[in-house]
């Protein structure tokens, strides 16, 4: 009798238990029911990033503790810096007009000068000075397109390291393969957001949904080709003594960001630095400065 009334107890505790567990998955569908309803809720954001930023693997990890803590401020405050300084020099400073800023803009203490590389902020500023609308335009919409949710993902101090590190690459690459030529524009930077970019999709590509990963890869390459084309051609063909608007500074940027920028973003999960392939980007990243120090030093056709 007394073993099949503890038999009778343990029954009614599983069915509990059952009941229990059944309330909470029927009130974890009915949340995430509101969630997909509603395209303002945050969980549904966060849902569609991570699909189109992770690989499946990490994403669950991402979803558990999502959330806009910070807010994405390092992008929104670099672009809201670039458009303030672009409306200063079109609308303050004398222009014969504001479409093109090529003359306008050469005496700004942001712009990179190669008679002024002693003055070293001039290798970073630059990302703030545009050429033109179409200029400024261009590199707002394609950093603030990948860069919010990328920093959604990653937060600003990853983001920013990898944008950074495009700026100061594509400058110095300038003045290696340009050296003549002043230069202005933050497409280093953006370059380097989608190297990175590019190279989790291209490594991911079955894990990002093959389908997407397609599109993503084509959208990259028109993007990538068509300024690619628009810098050649404001470089050698619309001015007489070219724009200052370096292709080469496009170039550099992109390999940093599918170094650094490929390692920094595929560790999502990982302490960056435990992981050698940073170190190792980061070796060859500073390598490439210090040759690039030596020839403006030393080499540097603008000497």
């Amino acid at each position: 009798m007394a073993a099949a009334h503890d038999l009778e107890i343990e029954e009614d505790v599983t069915l509990n238990m059952d009941r229990e567990m059944k309330e909470e998955l029927e009130e974890e569908k009915m949340r995430e029911g509101r969630a997909d309803k509603d395209p303002f809720k945050p969980r549904k954001v966060h849902r569609i990033v991570s699909k189109w930023m992770l690989p499946e693997p990490v994403r669950r990890t991402y979803l558990e503790r999502a959330n806009c803590l910070p807010p994405p401020v390092f992008i929104i405050c670099v672009s809201i810096a670039e458009l303030a300084v672009f409306i200063y020099y079109a609308v303050w400073k004398p222009q014969k007009q504001w479409i093109t800023l090529d003359t306008g803009i050469l005496k700004s203490p942001f712009i990179y000068r190669p008679e002024k590389r002693e003055e070293a902020w001039r290798f970073i500023s630059y990302m703030l000075v545009h050429a033109g609308v179409q200029h400024i335009l261009g590199n707002l919409i394609m950093q603030l397109g990948l860069g919010i949710p990328l920093e959604m993902v990653h937060k600003g101090l990853r983001v920013g390291l990898v944008y950074l590190a495009g700026v100061i690459a594509g400058s110095l690459a300038s003045s290696i393969f340009d050296p003549l030529k002043s230069l202005v524009g933050a497409s280093g930077g953006v370059y380097a957001l989608m190297g990175g970019y590019f190279m989790n999709v291209l490594v991911n590509f079955q894990e990002m949904i093959p389908a997407f990963g397609v599109v993503r890869l084509l959208i990259i390459i028109v993007i990538i080709v068509s300024d690619m084309g628009f810098a050649l051609y404001r470089r050698f063909f619309v001015p007489a003594n070219g724009s200052p608007v370096s292709f080469a500074a496009h170039i550099a940027g992109g390999f940093a960001g599918m170094s650094i920028g490929y390692t920094v973003f595929s560790c999502f999960d990982q302490a960056l630095l435990k992981d050698p392939r940073f170190w190792t980007a980061i070796a060859a990243y500073l390598a490439f400065i210090l040759f690039a120090v030596f020839f403006n030093i030393f080499l540097s056709p603008a000497n």
